[in-house]
């Protein structure tokens, strides 16, 4: 009996049913993006002190500048540390007395002859900074003794990521993946809603968590969709175009954040079309393969009928029946201890498990460090997430022609260069850093596709899904530790958290070249199958040749049934 592969080829693999599917589906990727790194404008720290009673009356009396102000009031930086005194202390002086002078308050009106001998004390009046729009910073004060919530602001919606993606690929297998889709989009939009209406620090964490919770679930349920309605040959092209939605978003939610500098309205903006995304119950099918798997083979007719007659073609009488194609290795029941029993799934599996970190660890990291480099952060953001498209040109030129392994080794080794050099390029040639932050975010962006879609080719078909499961979850550990290895190692040294980049980057691209290449290769269906994978050298041909001529006499028997 034929397969769906078998139907889409007669009815179009990527016509114009599977194309509005594409394009539709598209706008959930661009969305996910203000979720996975909206932390860049959401938690902006401007430059900031402490707020002194009586300063700014002191200075409206005495006619002081703001330079003036700032240069008899606030501690010299570089006392207690780069920056931190200026930012986190104030003298302790009481501004309110009468008998200051205007012209070098401290060292005439104090009786202390050295201002640096004048007692510091914390900032409890709160701070003063220097934006004319708000963060979570500015509202909930996160600065100095509590800059650390910033960074649990972003690891706790990765942290969602990780927990989510079990239960949701588990909701995705169970009930469909357009109820997952559906409901995943409710839950991600309401929840963000609410994060713009957060109260407290606690309650907009609790909010931001269950966003993370469903809300990469969202975006891999479309993935899931799309590839599952596309012939085989057209895959990897879509899933790769798919990311690069997710580029797009990039782009909007830097003109979004650029026009409306205050968090709680652009969480808003950026949240309440997803509300639209709802319309999709009635715009899009359930995946025909998914009631495949169910034994809903009448559904899944219905729906082959809609797409061909969507595509303008018509189902041949032969293909009226449709069954799930049976794969070696299927009733095997899939284990953990599967991905470590033997040499070279144990082998790939720690690769992988290290890259997929590595790749969300320079994805997030580079794109926080690059956002606090001092430049104009939304045209930084911007370069930044330009290159990413060239990075998808790229990885659609090579990965047939010259394979994966060595595009994918390459860019990551790239990317891991240019953290090093950033780190080496001095401050006041701020043009020169971003040029290579900006090759960087290209390189670590074609590793991060790269890996999604090579993990799958690495693992046999009854272990492939808890492979990729298991795998990529490293991927949400990397995008917790991120923030925290920027925001924290920049306190010691600014580029410091690069020089971790680096090294990080350096052994991962390292690895990549002990992964087999797996272009022109069958999946592998059995756990032999991956153990010979790294021995065999061109297997290609015959395969190709056999499968090729077995399609042959399917069409010619089902041309023999037509005439009949």
């Amino acid at each position: 009996m034929p397969t769906l592969d078998d139907i889409l080829e007669h009815i179009g693999d990527f016509d114009l049913f599977q194309k509005q599917v594409f394009f539709v589906l598209c706008f959930v990727s661009a969305a996910f993006s203000p979720i996975y790194v909206g932390v860049v404008f959401l938690g902006f720290t401007p430059e900031h002190r402490c707020l002194s009673p009586g300063v700014a009356e002191m200075s409206s009396r005495c006619g002081w500048s703001l330079e003036e102000e700032l240069n008899y009031t606030v501690p010299e930086q570089g006392r207690h540390g780069e920056s931190f005194s200026s930012q986190c202390r104030r003298y302790d002086v009481d501004w309110n007395t009468t008998g200051l002078s205007c012209i070098n308050p401290l060292e005439n009106s104090t009786g202390y002859g050295n201002r640096s001998s004048i007692p510091l004390t914390p900032c409890q009046d709160g701070w003063v900074y220097d934006s004319s729009g708000s963060s979570i910073v500015t509202e909930f004060n996160l600065v100095c003794e509590d800059s650390w919530k910033v960074d649990l602001f972003q690891s706790c919606v990765n942290a969602g990521f990780l927990l989510g993606s079990v239960y949701v690929g588990y909701i995705a297998d169970r009930f469909g993946r357009k109820l997952c889709l559906i409901v995943t989009i409710l839950v991600s939009a309401t929840s963000g809603v609410l994060v713009a209406f957060a109260p407290s620090y606690l309650w907009m964490m609790i909010f931001r968590f269950l966003q993370g919770l469903v809300s990469k679930g969202s975006w891999a349920a479309g993935y899931i969709l799309i590839t599952e309605v596309v012939g085989p040959s057209h895959r990897k092209t879509v899933g790769i175009l798919y990311q690069a939605a997710f580029s797009v978003g990039l782009l909007l939610l830097d003109g979004v954040a650029y026009a409306i500098p205050h968090w709680r309205w652009l969480q808003l903006t950026v949240t309440l079309p997803c509300f639209l995304f709802l319309l999709y119950y009635w715009c899009l099918p359930e995946s025909p393969r998914w009631l495949i798997s169910q034994k809903q083979n009448d559904k899944a007719m219905k729906i082959v009928d809609y797409i061909a007659k969507k595509n303008g073609k018509k189902l041949p009488a032969c293909f009226q029946k449709i069954n799930l194609e049976e794969e070696d290795g299927e009733n095997l029941s899939p284990s953990f201890m599967d991905l470590v029993r033997t040499p070279q799934i144990r082998k790939h599996t720690f690769i992988l498990m290290y890259n997929w970190l590595a790749s969300s660890l320079l994805y997030q990291g580079l794109i926080m460090h690059m956002a606090m480099a001092g430049g104009n952060m939304y045209l930084d953001f911007f370069y930044s997430a330009l290159v990413e498209f060239p990075a998808a040109f790229i990885i659609l030129l090579t990965i047939n022609r010259i394979g994966r392994r060595y595009p994918w080794a390459v860019a990551t080794l790239v990317a891991g260069a240019a953290c090093l050099i950033m780190a080496l390029i001095p401050e006041d040639i701020h043009w020169l850093k971003v040029t290579v932050g900006c090759i960087g975010r290209m390189g670590i962006t074609m590793s991060f596709e790269m890996v999604c879609f090579v993990n799958t080719e690495l693992y046999p078909t009854f272990l492939r899904n808890l492979g990729v499961m298991v795998c990529s979850s490293l991927c949400d550990v990397g995008g917790i530790l991120a923030p925290f290895i920027v925001y924290r190692l920049a306190e010691i040294w600014h580029e410091l958290p690069l020089i971790v980049f680096a090294v990080v980057g350096f052994i991962a691209g390292g690895l990549v070249l002990l992964l087999p290449e797996t272009k022109g290769k069958t999946l592998p269906e059995t756990i032999e199958d991956v153990e010979n994978l790294h021995r065999q050298e061109n297997p290609r041909e015959k395969i190709i040749y056999l499968h090729v001529q077995t399609q042959e006499v399917a069409r010619s028997k089902c041309d023999l049934s037509l005439a009949q």
